[in-house]
């Protein structure tokens, strides 16, 4: 099956182009000061100050992860640029590595190694991390953005806009950090936070503001800096000082902004430890970005997924690129990218818009950033944090269950009590081990089936279905094609894990309805709150019995014995189906049958309660009744095919046979005054049978003779329901039916097929 496209393009369009740069505007604002910030939040401690990180190199990575990652990867959301995350990863090795610059080069090679990574298609790796850590990480990420920025609020800057980790290299804490406030006020900062809180605020709550092109961080951004502008008017303490403001590096000409380029100690490939830097890089940096791009994936509106093998691959590169300039590393960023979901981002556009606005503005336009206050861009990640980090994802996740919530809240914490990389991997150890707990019997079955009204695929859930089932069944789902229909079946399931029951619910309330495809559910256990809700048609109706053609019908025949005969029937709800062929029969063919008991057409042919009109009669001949019913069949409820339908081992020709080699009568044999109506129309196919025929034939050959027999008697009936219906004659001469042969294997239950459509592929001759 065809993977599901996009609902919407990727690349810059008429209908997002408007919505792609506003939000591209808005990520840029917050990017900005983020980037400065990383930089100096990665100094390494301890260390000479010839270590430092510039800060020109975070701008570095900013305008690489806009521009080329931007462009090279798969997400329509995501955006890229120096980590919180990998502060610690990248202060550390530097002061392993002796210098920045030959930090630079392990951050080349890491690239190359994601690259590899990428084109080996390590991002599988991605549908194995649990929601709950998911989830945790969003939450986490709202709350230290609201713990880290409210100091800025208030104009407390002391710590850098970049530092996310609990411990600080100014020896305070997230909370410490927060009492320092109350000693440190600054009123100007305080009115420009505020008053921006109030606009962000208020913005949301009014309908035609909402719904306006004008984004309101870029309103925010302008008051803040024209509020600035004023109290520089007013003076101290109103005054916002330049250790209140953006602080982009500005250079005085070309040449000292060609300066703050740095490249890398390409001298140093011989040092083990830059390879060993590197692997250590490339990992971190490969796993932050495949947990983002899963949690960004969970908050985009329109559910789109990123392929992570690809955006592996674009990671790399500008990685490579950052290495060669002089730049951090660059992971997908969930701050950012969250803004940029926030703030209306159709496709990874904003991404590149955003990249283009950092390469242009730091080079044209610095001193004009430089008065954009802190405390403004506070309020937008506060607004931010919030949306992350709602009541109402605390109160899902709890009532989820303790297998959801306890590695969601373990997660929350330990990234809010040390740092982004080592609170994932404590929620990825308690995730784990939740995993391990649950019992893994056998990987969903999934069946592509036929009914009448067109093709389901029907998943059939284990009787424990753990995590470790999610990543299957989600590709599974994203593989249903627009348009497709699936059908969840746990009937047989005993327990499911919530990870699983939180993917279906998503699928059902969210992705499948904006990618057009229907779902059923069957078999779920009450507590689950998923009750049965069948969407597909599985009986012959008006409108599906008007869409096929005689050559259609008679391959659902074939199609349901396979079925049959492989032992793998249609699941079908009988009930359902009572009730929905009450008002009215709409077959799709008139099968005329043997009364024998081993051949009930409805389940030879897999078919559902009123597929089909069935007349059984010994021996499957034709006289006038059986022409009026397949008549009425036909031209008065609409099948589309007429089949006989013979079987091997015969009762009625093999007594016809018997009795017509001892030169006896029915009514002599069995005392019946009426069968010999029925044997003498099977014994006019005697004269067809291969002569001499035995007098007295040993067992075998009286078996292959009846065999024989049956089949010729089938076309003798197809040939006087031609001959004494004018009416079935005339629907077959228009196209409108055909009239068929069959003869079913008692001993195997294959149906083969007798004069069929002289170009169909199944044709038989006898």
């Amino acid at each position: 099956m065809a993977a599901i496209d996009g609902a919407e393009p990727q690349g810059l369009g008429k209908s997002t182009i408007a919505a792609d740069l506003i939000a591209g505007l808005v990520v840029f604002l917050v990017a900005l000061p983020l980037c400065l910030g990383i930089a100096l939040a990665s100094k390494a401690t301890g260390i000479s100050e010839d270590l430092n990180v510039p800060l020109f190199a975070g701008l570095v990575s900013g305008i690489v992860g806009g521009l080329v990652v931007g462009v090279l990867s798969g997400s329509h959301t995501s955006v890229s640029g120096p980590a919180a995350g990998l502060t610690a990863v990248i202060a550390m090795q530097i002061g392993k590595l002796g210098s920045f610059e030959a930090f630079l080069l392990a951050v080349a090679i890491a690239g190359i190694l994601q690259i590899a990574m990428g084109t080996l298609k390590a991002g599988f790796l991605a549908e194995f991390i649990p929601s709950s850590v998911i989830n945790g990480l969003l939450a986490a990420i709202g709350l230290i953005l609201i713990l880290k920025q409210l100091p800025h609020l208030f104009g407390h800057d002391a710590a850098s806009q970049g530092e996310f980790g609990f411990f600080q290299r100014d020896d305070q804490n997230t909370f410490s950090e927060l009492m320092q406030v109350i000693g440190d006020l600054h009123v100007g900062a305080i009115a420009v936070g505020l008053t921006s809180l109030a606009i962000l605020i208020g913005w949301g709550q009014v309908a035609w503001l909402k719904k306006s092109f004008i984004p309101s961080a870029l309103v925010v951004v302008i008051v803040g800096v024209l509020m600035g502008m004023l109290f520089e008017t007013w003076g101290d303490p109103w005054r916002i000082g330049s250790a209140h403001l953006v602080d982009v590096p500005v250079a005085e000409s070309v040449k000292q902004f060609a300066s703050f380029l740095t490249p890398p100690d390409i001298s140093q490939w011989r040092n083990p430890a830059i390879y060993l830097a590197a692997v250590t890089i490339a990992l971190v940096a490969s796993l932050e970005t495949l947990l983002n791009i899963e949690a960004v994936d969970r908050i985009d509106p329109l559910k789109r997924s990123t392929p992570p093998s690809r955006e592996l691959v674009a990671q790399g590169v500008g990685n490579l690129l950052c290495g060669c300039l002089g730049g951090l590393p660059v992971t997908s960023v969930i701050v950012r990218s969250s803004v940029n979901i926030h703030a209306g981002a159709r496709t990874r556009a904003s991404a590149i818009f955003h990249g283009l606005l950092l390469a242009g503005s730091v080079t044209l336009a610095p001193q004009l950033l430089n008065r954009i206050p802190l405390s403004a861009l506070a309020a937008i990640l506060i607004v931010t944090g919030f949306k992350l980090a709602s009541p109402k994802l605390f109160r899902s996740m709890y009532s989820e269950g303790w297998y959801q919530f306890l590695p969601f809240v373990v997660t929350v914490v330990a990234i809010v009590l040390t740092d982004l990389l080592v609170g994932i991997l404590i929620g990825l150890a308690i995730g784990l081990a939740f995993i391990l707990r649950s019992n893994l019997r056998r990987p969903i079955r999934k069946v592509v089936e036929r009914y009448v009204a067109g093709e389901v695929l029907r998943i059939e859930l284990a009787n424990q279905v753990s995590f470790l089932n999610r990543a299957s069944l989600a590709r599974t789902l994203r593989e249903v094609p627009r348009g497709g229909h699936v059908l969840i079946d746990a009937t047989h399931s005993d327990y499911i894990d919530p990870d699983i029951l939180h993917l279906i619910a998503e699928f059902r309330d969210e992705t499948a309805p904006v990618h057009g495809v229907e779902l059923s559910l069957k078999g779920f256990r009450k507590k689950y709150d998923m009750p049965d809700d069948i969407r597909y048609v599985d009986y012959a109706n008006r409108e599906v019995q008007a869409s096929l053609s005689p050559k259609d019908v008679l391959q659902l025949l074939e199609d349901g014995n396979e079925r049959f005969r492989t032992g793998k029937q249609l699941s079908r709800d009988l009930t359902r189906q009572l009730d929905a062929t009450s008002a009215g029969q709409f077959p799709l063919a008139a099968l005329l049958t043997c009364i024998d008991s081993r051949t009930p057409a409805e389940l030879i042919f897999d078919l559902g309660l009123g597929d089909i009109f069935t007349v059984r009669i010994a021996g499957n001949v034709a006289k006038e009744k059986v022409f009026g019913s397949l008549e009425y069949a036909c031209a008065v409820a609409g099948a589309k095919l007429v089949v006989v339908i013979g079987h091997t081992r015969c009762g009625a020709v093999g007594a016809a046979l018997k009795f017509h080699l001892e030169h006896r009568s029915a009514k002599d044999a069995t005392g019946c005054d009426h069968l010999d109506v029925l044997l003498k129309e099977i014994q006019k196919s005697i004269p067809s049978l291969p002569h001499p025929l035995p007098h007295a034939p040993n067992d075998k050959q009286r078996e292959a003779l009846v065999d024989k027999l049956a089949e010729i008697n089938v076309q003798h009936t197809m040939n006087e329901i031609r001959d004494h219906s004018q009416t079935l004659r005339a629907l077959e001469k228009e196209g409108r039916i055909a009239i068929v042969g069959a003869i079913y294997e008692v001993q195997t239950g294959q149906v083969h097929w007798i004069d069929v459509f002289a170009d169909s592929q199944h044709a038989v001759t006898v």
